[in-house]
């Protein structure tokens, strides 16, 4: 069983994921980005797609034109849990702002 967050754990998250927000009302972190054009998003997405597979943890997520926002939390867990973290840290790295 994947396990959620400890309070310790949670208290980092704004250091180590400055870009993520938490979700109101969700155990759940949430980032949007703005990119040039529709295709640019959809780019997005598809390197955002393998990083998930790749973790075996796959985010929700919308697009809308050149919007996109992923949402992630661990179904299994209940909430947040390393998984998320870690893809979160993995999406950043791509460099896209």
């Amino acid at each position: 069983m994947v396990e959620r967050l400890t309070q310790a754990e949670r208290a980092g998250l704004a250091d180590s994921l400055p870009r993520w927000r938490m979700v109101e009302g969700r155990d759940a972190i949430v980032r949007r980005w703005v990119l040039a054009d529709f295709s640019a998003a959809w780019g997005f997405m598809a390197r955002v797609a393998l990083l998930a597979e790749k973790h075996g943890h796959h985010p929700e997520w919308s697009n809308v034109w050149n919007r996109v926002e992923i949402v992630l939390s661990t179904h299994d867990a209940g909430g947040l849990s390393a998984r998320d973290v870690a893809l979160a840290k993995d999406i950043d790295a791509l460099g896209i702002d």
